[in-house]
């Protein structure tokens, strides 16, 4: 049997432009589907977002 559990979830928000980034910035945002300022979206919690994330750190932050 499959125990029915919440996985843990991270809010990622762009708080800063995309303009003048490298590409491989870009293309980071675009993976976690970042595409404009201030938008939100919702993740599994897991190591591979958080390396997205490490990659673009200074473009987003976590909300609570």
């Amino acid at each position: 049997k499959r125990k029915d559990f919440e996985m843990a979830t991270i809010k990622v928000k762009q708080t800063t432009s995309r303009i003048n980034c490298p590409k491989i910035q870009k293309k980071t945002l675009d993976a976690l589907g970042l595409t404009k300022m201030n938008k939100v979206v919702e993740h599994e919690d897991n190591p591979t977002i958080r390396g997205l994330i490490r990659k673009v750190h200074h473009l987003v932050t976590i909300v609570e």
